[in-house]
């Protein structure tokens, strides 16, 4: 079954909203084993969405809109796909019972041009929304289905989840189904990632092999398309091992919503081991990436932003006769930091980071260079040279990134 995504709204197209929506409804298809052909987005304007709905009419089975079900005289959605079918708009008794109630509830005087979002196409589907007014509809014609939700996220998605997933899949059930799994790597680039795997690539059938470059970091997607999961799964983990006997140095993670900070957070808790900082050129950077994941309390004892040449004195307590001789951007300076840092807050494993976020070179030094320190109790202090490059804020979150990847491996290699 071939499906696409067209939202609807003027907000879209000037940038004022991101369509979010698009992301989750194709996530959600083709775990149903439907595949999403195309993505568009188009204005409040009934002629150009007629246009769309003819082109989509010839290469869809199933025609997803989102938006434009509302009260006010843009949301046209319904009207346009109802004329374009040459159906009529109805109302639905069970969403005109909704807006009563609420507006009964609320306390507020009802207008009325609310009646508009309790309006159907005559002959579909109703589908109720559990957390908004604007009913829904599912509807077939000449072999084309159209599904029409309402806009804001925060409907769509429990409407897709409580009513529309069930629907589709005892109306439309897929021979085959979709299934992904996404591997991260930190450390190295698409272009190097995408060139060790070559083979694999230019040779993949089912399961396809596809690479997305984030700041930072790359993924892969493996998806497998097969009837039965279990034997999808057993395609998945062949293509995850071949691919992981080639580059998984670099691998730390899955998941789409995964990230390097949650993975270091997670395997410190593992392993039972605190973290502590001191940092220069970051500025408190790394503390703040940390302070974001839930229950890192439990791992991070706090740490030390020391930001000038005294402050690495004062708080750190570091010999100013090698900061004098040495330099604040320097490895025995990285070392120093993290060593007395790891000392001050009693931590078991203490990162430093001090270098040239730009927009000036340092100290004789070129913006992007950055040395980064790791203590570990037990452990001779090693630090590193990076040479991170484009803007100033790029340059703090890339040492960031590597300082996390410094302490997962630190803590994992002790499995």
């Amino acid at each position: 079954m071939k499906a696409e995504i067209i939202a609807v709204g003027t907000e879209l197209l000037l940038g004022q909203v991101v369509n979010t929506n698009a992301t989750f409804l194709s996530e959600e298809l083709a775990d149903l084993g439907i595949e999403v052909y195309y993505h568009t987005v188009v204005g409040d304007n009934p002629k150009r969405l007629e246009n769309l709905l003819g082109e989509a009419d010839h290469r869809s089975d199933l025609i997803v809109l989102c938006g434009g079900l509302g009260p006010t005289d843009d949301d046209l959605t319904k009207d346009t796909v109802a004329a374009h079918i040459h159906h009529t708009l109805v109302q639905d008794e069970q969403a005109l019972a909704r807006l009563h109630e609420f507006f009964t509830f609320s306390n507020n005087a009802m207008t009325e041009n609310n009646l508009r979002q309790t309006l159907m196409i005559d002959g579909g589907i109703a589908i109720q929304n559990p957390t908004g007014l604007a009913v829904g509809t599912l509807i077939t014609k000449n072999e084309t289905t159209y599904l029409l939700l309402p806009g804001p996220p925060n409907e769509l998605k429990p409407m897709f989840h409580h009513n529309v997933r069930p629907l589709l899949e005892e109306r439309f059930p897929q021979a085959e189904q979709l299934i992904s799994r996404v591997l991260r790597f930190y450390g190295i680039g698409e272009s190097q990632l995408v060139t060790e795997l070559k083979d694999l690539i230019d040779n993949q059938t089912n399961p396809t092999i596809a690479p997305y470059a984030k700041p930072n970091e790359v993924t892969l997607r493996l998806t497998a398309k097969i009837a039965d999961e279990m034997a999808g799964q057993q395609l998945l983990d062949d293509l995850e091992a071949k691919v992981m006997d080639t580059v998984g140095d670099y691998f730390y993670g899955y998941g789409d919503d995964n990230s390097l900070v949650n993975v270091t957070v997670e395997a410190l808790k593992e392993h039972g081991k605190t973290v502590t900082a001191a940092e220069s050129l970051t500025a408190g950077l790394f503390q703040s990436t940390l302070g974001d994941i839930s229950g890192v309390s439990k791992v991070f004892k706090g740490g030390f932003v020391t930001y000038s040449v005294e402050t690495k004195e004062q708080f750190l307590g570091i010999d100013p006769l090698l900061l004098k001789k040495e330099g604040t951007v320097s490895e025995a300076c990285a070392i120093a930091m993290a060593e007395q840092a790891r000392k001050l807050a009693d931590a078991d494993i203490a990162v430093s980071f001090t270098g040239v976020a730009g927009p000036n070179e340092l100290e004789g030094q070129p913006v992007g260079t950055v040395w980064i320190g790791l203590a570990e109790k037990g452990q001779p202090t090693v630090a590193v040279c990076q040479q991170f490059n484009r803007d100033r804020r790029y340059i703090r979150q890339s040492a960031v990134m590597k300082g996390l990847d410094l302490i997962r491996r630190a803590v994992v290699k002790k499995k």
